[in-house]
């Protein structure tokens, strides 16, 4: 049998891409008893690279400002990251080596991991996902537009938009009590050891409290109604896209066919074209895996799992239930697609979902596999995705839960059931206004901690593995889009069969 590169399925090529982008990530792993430092010395920029260090002192003034260890090399990039740039110009850094003895840096102008092939291709990586989110705000704006006015009837639009809306806070509510039955049944807050607890708040706590925003629920809904909603496009507001997208949906219905029907096949081709741009960017997909996989395994590596194993173990056996359990067997009793046939349908969307941590990246590619693969119309998907890839976000809550009540274990605290159930309301309100990129829902975690007078600090202690598992809730996220795309659509009479 002839097997060329281009007769291989694009699925295979990007799971291909994914553990060889794993296996390349820990090959070349970044050390974590390596450090680059830069400086200045005689007017000239200079760097060393120093390794297996004993003991790293930052000294100003013949005072001792901190002391390091030899597995302390996080804390140590964070510790200088925080110093004024006033109080750097002035410190020196002492390192002691078996080798080298002690070396002494002075006007020391930067200090990183060194870094190695695999975190040097992160550049290609990071182009997929530029390409993928360059065309979701345009797919966003034309399919909801074209989507919602193709309804033609503003009732119709009304009655689909409240049964989707019922749909994703239904689906969130269950993934939020399964994530918070899970912790409560296996409580992995209980498993970390106080020498773990302490390890990990001293090398993430320094993150805690930079730039995190005052979040009040009531301004999030407000905000949902753009003063310009020109800058709300420029600036990616994914929400304020949505609800500006489906007020013009709306209102063309109202509008005569002769003037509204040239505005609809307007959009209707960009958002054809949009998807024919999907396709385009997809063929570079197996490639952008590989360097995301492999960046994120080099740089973050998989010892963290160790000291969370419990907390880690939680949460993903609670997105595996949800999404192959409650999602799947939702879609096939709701929708009478097999339950293979749907996850052999979405598999793509999958896979860059878990590459990319973003469901707004992972958008157009679930449009594009819905509509192909599962039979869900144009119109449908065209509505009902760009809303869930909004205010949907199973994974994202789930882990809010789960990773409040770990907090809430390692500190000591029994959560009742009253403020277990705030959690549910609180996450369920935060999933709204997350938006559909990677790292974000650890910012709306703060809204559920405040909600429960949780301590804040807390998050200090998930950080390291929280990349990792923004991979696995985002698969999550995407899956639960897919499937109640393909609901919708059988509820509505409109769901096409596919071989």
């Amino acid at each position: 049998m002839n097997l060329s590169w281009k007769s291989i399925p694009l699925h295979h090529k990007i799971l291909g891409g994914l553990v060889l982008g794993a296996i390349f990530g820990a090959l070349f792993s970044v050390s974590k008893y390596e450090l680059n430092i830069s400086y200045e010395e005689h007017g000239t920029r200079a760097s060393a690279v120093v390794e297996n260090w004993s003991r790293v002192e930052f000294v100003s003034a013949d005072s001792m400002l901190a002391v390091f260890g030899r597995e302390d090399q996080p804390a140590i990039i964070r510790f200088f990251r925080k110093m004024p740039k006033e109080q750097k110009a002035h410190v020196i850094v002492r390192v002691t080596t078996e080798l080298a003895g002690v070396r002494e840096f002075r006007n020391v102008k930067g200090m990183e991991k060194v870094q190695t092939v695999a975190v040097m291709i992160k550049p290609v990586g990071t182009v997929f996902i530029r390409l993928l989110m360059f065309i979701a705000i345009p797919l966003v704006l034309a399919s909801l537009i074209a989507g919602a006015a193709s309804l033609g009837d503003i009732t119709r639009v009304g009655k689909l938009g409240g049964k989707t809306i019922a749909w994703y806070m239904a689906t969130t509510i269950v993934a939020i009590t399964i994530g918070l039955t899970a912790a409560n049944l296996i409580e992995p807050g209980k498993q970390l050891s106080a020498e773990s607890q302490e390890r990990l708040a001293v090398e993430y706590e320094p993150d805690i409290g930079i730039d995190l925003p005052s979040v009040d629920i009531i301004d999030m809904i407000v905000n949902i109604v753009a003063a310009n909603p020109i800058n709300a496009l420029a600036e990616g507001e994914m929400l304020q896209v949505v609800f500006f997208a489906l007020m013009i949906g709306i209102s063309l219905t109202l509008v005569g066919p002769e003037k509204s029907k040239p505005v609809i096949d307007f959009f209707d081709g960009l958002s054809e074209t949009m998807i024919k741009m999907v396709g385009l960017i997809m063929k570079i997909a197996p490639y952008g895996v590989f360097a995301l996989i492999a960046t994120t395994v080099a740089e973050f590596g998989f010892d963290i799992l160790g000291t969370l194993i419990w907390y880690a173990f939680t949460l993903v056996l609670a997105l595996s239930v949800h999404t192959f359990g409650v999602l799947g067997l939702a879609v096939r009793f709701f929708s009478q697609i097999p339950y293979r046939k749907f996850f052999s349908g979405i598999k793509e969307a999958m896979l860059v979902g878990f590459t990319t941590s973003s469901s707004g990246a992972t958008l157009p590619v679930n449009m594009r596999v819905c509509e192909t693969n599962l039979g869900v119309p144009k119109s449908i998907a065209g509505f009902v995705l760009p809303l869930g890839a909004t205010i949907n976000m199973d994974g994202t809550s789930m882990y809010q839960g789960v990773a409040a009540v770990f907090i809430a274990q390692v500190y000591g605290m029994d959560l009742s059931i009253a403020e277990q159930l705030t959690i549910v309301l609180t996450a369920l309100l935060a999933s709204i206004g997350t938006a559909p990129v990677p790292g974000v829902g650890l910012i709306m975690l703060i809204i559920v901690l405040r909600a429960v007078n949780i301590p804040e600090q807390g998050i200090a202690l998930i950080l390291g593995v929280d990349r990792i598992l923004d991979m696995c809730r985002t698969v999550t996220n995407i899956t639960g889009d897919a499937a109640i795309s393909t609901i919708i659509a059988k509820q509505e009479g409109v769901l096409e069969e596919r071989n």
